[in-house]
C-alpha cells in the first residue's frame, strides 16, 4: 500500500527544513562576524606583542597609535583620498612616530634603567604619560566628537548571511598584512635579527647586530601595525579620540590568550576572542567585554603562558 502523506505532515516537514536553514544561517552569521572582528583582533594584538616581546615595553598607548590610524585615514578620505590607498600614508607616518619615540624617550629609559624589570616598569609609565599626550593632541586636531563615513558600506550576501562589502574587505587586509609580516620576521634577513633580538639580545649583539636599531624599528613596526588597524576599524565604524584604550585592553587580552610574545599566537588569539565577542554578542551585546575580561582572567589562572607561549 502507498502511504497517505497527509498536508499537514509535508508542511512540518518544510517548516522543519525552514527551521534547519534559519539555524544554520544564524550560526554561520555569528562564526563569520567573530572572523571579522577577530581579523582586526589578531592585527592589533601582533604590535603589541612585538613591541613587548622583542623591545620589552608594555605599550598601554598602543591604542592611541589605532586612533591616530583611524584619525588620519577618516581626514585623508575628507579630502579625497580612497581608505585602501590611505594604508600607504596612515602606516609611514605612524611607523617613524614609533620609531622617533623609542630612540629618544624609551633609549634613554632602557639605558639608564638599574635592571631589566626596572626598565619595563618605568616603560610602562612613560606609556600612560605618552597616552593622555597623544589623545589630548588629537582632540585639540580634530575635536572630541564621533566621526565616521561611508566607505564600500552595501551589503554581500554570503551563503544567506548579509554583512556589510566593508567588512569583508578589512578581514581580507587583515589576514593579508597580518601573513606578509609574519613572512618578513620568518623569512627576510632583518626579520631575522628581530627573532634574534628577542630571544637574546646580547648575543645578538655580539653577532653584529645593532640593538638600538633592532628595538626602535620593533617599537616602530608595532605602531605601524597597530595604525594600520585603526585604519581599517575606520572603515567600518564610528571614531573618537578616546577609543584607544579599549583596544589596547583587547590587545593585552589577546596576547595573554596567544602567549607573551608570540606573533602565531597573537593571530590565534585575535580569531579566538572575535568569535567568543560574536558568540556573547548574539545572545547579550552588553556582555562581550565582560566574557573578554573572565577569558583573560581565566587564562591566567589555567595557562599564564598563553596558547604559544613558552
Amino acid at each position: 500500500m502507498t502511504p497517505i502523506i497527509s498536508p499537514g505532515s509535508s508542511s512540518n516537514i518544510d517548516s522543519q527544513k525552514r527551521g534547519i536553514v534559519i539555524a544554520m544561517v544564524k550560526i554561520l552569521d555569528v562564526v563569520i562576524a567573530g572572523l571579522l572582528m577577530g581579523g582586526i583582533y589578531a592585527l592589533i594584538a601582533v604590535g603589541l606583542s612585538l613591541q613587548y616581546g622583542v623591545a620589552r615595553v608594555l605599550n598601554i598607548a598602543h591604542g592611541e597609535f589605532i586612533m591616530l590610524g583611524a584619525f588620519i585615514t577618516w581626514w585623508l578620505y575628507t579630502h579625497g583620498i580612497n581608505p585602501l590607498f590611505s594604508l600607504a600614508f596612515s602606516g609611514p607616518i605612524i611607523f617613524i612616530i614609533g620609531a622617533l619615540l623609542y630612540r629618544t624617550l624609551f633609549t634613554r629609559l632602557r639605558t639608564s634603567a638599574a635592571s631589566p624589570a626596572a626598565y619595563e616598569g618605568t616603560s610602562m609609565l612613560a606609556c600612560f604619560a605618552l597616552l593622555f599626550i597623544i589623545q589630548n593632541v588629537a582632540i585639540l586636531i580634530w575635536g572630541a566628537d564621533i566621526k565616521g563615513y561611508s566607505y564600500l558600506a552595501f551589503p554581500v550576501d554570503f551563503w544567506g548571511a548579509k554583512f556589510a562589502a566593508n567588512r569583508l574587505v578589512t578581514l581580507g587586509f587583515a589576514i593579508m598584512l597580518g601573513l606578509v609580516f609574519y613572512l618578513f620576521l620568518a623569512r627576510a634577513r632583518l626579520g631575522k635579527a628581530i627573532r634574534a633580538a628577542a630571544q637574546d639580545p646580547a648575543t645578538a649583539g655580539l653577532m653584529g647586530v645593532n640593538i638600538n636599531q633592532v628595538l626602535a624599528l620593533c617599537f616602530g613596526l608595532g605602531a605601524l601595525m597597530a595604525g594600520l588597524g585603526g585604519s581599517l576599524i575606520s572603515m567600518s565604524y564610528k571614531i573618537q579620540p578616546t577609543m584607544g584604550l579599549e583596544y589596547t585592553i583587547i590587545a593585552l587580552i589577546v596576547i595573554v590568550l596567544g602567549g607573551l610574545g608570540s606573533i602565531p599566537g597573537s593571530f590565534i588569539g585575535g580569531f579566538l576572542l572575535g568569535l567568543v565577542g560574536s558568540i556573547v554578542t548574539s545572545i547579550e551585546p552588553g556582555l562581550s567585554l565582560v566574557a573578554y575580561y573572565f577569558i583573560f582572567m581565566l587564562m591566567l589562572l589555567v595557562k599564564p603562558t598563553g596558547i604559544l607561549g613558552k
